[in-house]
């Protein structure tokens, strides 16, 4: 099925050999049914005719950002904001260690980084190029900053050279983009319900119980979740995150409180259960606060299940049901008696003695137990770049 039609391509063409195959792509999206306008960088001109590139896409292009015709309209900001994605065809060396670096010095990377849209990057360069170091760490960066980079192929070059750094196929990016906005499409029916963060069990007005969870992995799956079209719900304990713009969180404190707001938000499609619910709670909280005189004793009861009872409810489980599971050891054990016990179709562990990892760290390494499959380890990364992996995946669940 086409998702292409009326749909609006910013597509950016940088200088390299592989910038006369973006033309072929003007003229695969136009054919599908989209418009396309096209900023030109100026060792892009060398390559592909400004001529050729109106012919086929009819609409102006755009070359330099110190046109005083064009930034009369603000083209930098007025070109990222009239698209659905910008398209980065193909993607220099240069240009991707610019954007790594937040340098805005032409039109395109001034309007990427302008930009509040989806950001596809097909990189071509030498197979020397690509794997040096520099550039092996450039590309992780914009990976980080959620941009989707598209190949490159390994093959043969126009420098006679063989390998990785040849740009991938027009259809290869075509696909990626067209099933970029099916995936859209077919979210916006679904519900996404993500717990997150840690819960707090009051002692007393000042004291209390919880954990060490910074709420970092929850808060990037319901971004992404959002971010592919999905109706999102964040239910949050406290933290001190920035709350994504684009769907709606339920603020709580205790465990009591995510359970209420957990089944109220029911039923959906997916549900991601990353928050670190206490486990018990104070069945004699004091009014007052408790002085440092007075012998504290502390009677614990046990905070309901809030995985357990909705992976086994009988017409409130979601489709998919995802549980988090922080270990300090056994991990492959532990985390497959989790997935059994509680009914779980996913169970995604991490080893949080790992101090460089997991709780207020900025990355993580996962393990995903499947129910019906075998198990993978996704590597050690950034947590918003896990989320978009952990997304993709349920994409593919589900759709």
């Amino acid at each position: 099925m086409n998702y292409l039609n009326n749909k609006k391509i910013l597509l950016i063409i940088c200088g390299g050999i592989s910038a006369y195959k973006s033309l072929d792509l003007i003229r695969l999206l136009k054919k599908k049914g989209s418009s396309v306008k096209t900023i030109l960088t100026k060792s892009a001109e060398k390559f592909v005719t400004p001529l050729s590139v109106v012919s086929l896409s009819q609409e102006k292009i755009y070359t330099d950002i110190f046109d005083y015709n064009n930034e009369a309209e603000m083209d930098h900001i007025s070109l990222s904001r009239w698209a659905d994605i910008v398209l980065i065809v193909p993607a220099t060396a240069n240009t991707i260690a610019k954007l790594s670096n937040g340098i805005a010095d032409d039109l395109a990377t001034t309007v990427v980084l302008a930009s509040n849209k989806k950001i596809f990057l097909a990189p071509a360069m030498n197979v020397r190029m690509w794997e040096h170091v520099s550039n092996k760490h450039n590309v992780q960066k914009i990976r980080e900053f959620g941009y989707n980079v598209i190949g490159p192929d390994i093959g043969d070059m126009a420098c006679g050279e063989y390998g990785e750094g040849k740009m991938s196929s027009v259809e290869d990016i075509f696909n990626k983009i067209n099933n970029y906005f099916k995936n859209i499409y077919n979210n916006k029916k679904l519900k996404a319900l993500v717990t997150a963060g840690p819960t707090v069990e009051p002692i007393d007005p000042v004291r209390f119980i919880s954990n060490r969870s910074s709420g970092k992995q929850g808060y990037e799956i319901a971004r992404a979740l959002a971010d592919n079209g999905y109706d999102t719900t964040l239910i949050t304990g406290p933290t001190n995150l920035k709350i994504p713009s684009n769907l709606s969180v339920i603020k709580i404190n205790t465990a009591d409180q995510m359970l209420e707001q957990t089944l109220k938000n029911l039923p959906a499609d997916v549900a991601i259960f990353s928050a670190a619910v206490s486990d018990f709670k104070i069945d004699n909280f004091n009014e007052s606060k408790i002085k440092k005189s007075e012998n504290m004793k502390l009677n614990l009861t046990r905070n309901t299940d809030i995985l357990n009872l909705v992976s086994k409810h009988n017409s409130l489980r979601p489709k998919l049901v995802i549980g988090f599971s922080a270990e300090t050891n056994n991990l492959e054990k532990n985390s497959k008696i989790k997935l059994n016990e509680k009914n779980c179709d996913w169970i995604i562990a991490n080893d949080v003695s790992n101090k460089n990892i997991g709780f207020n760290s900025d990355f993580n390494e996962v393990s995903i137990f499947y129910k019906n499959r075998k198990s993978e380890v996704i590597p050690k990364m950034k947590k918003a770049l896990l989320a978009n992996e952990i997304v993709e995946k349920i994409n593919q669940e589900l759709n």
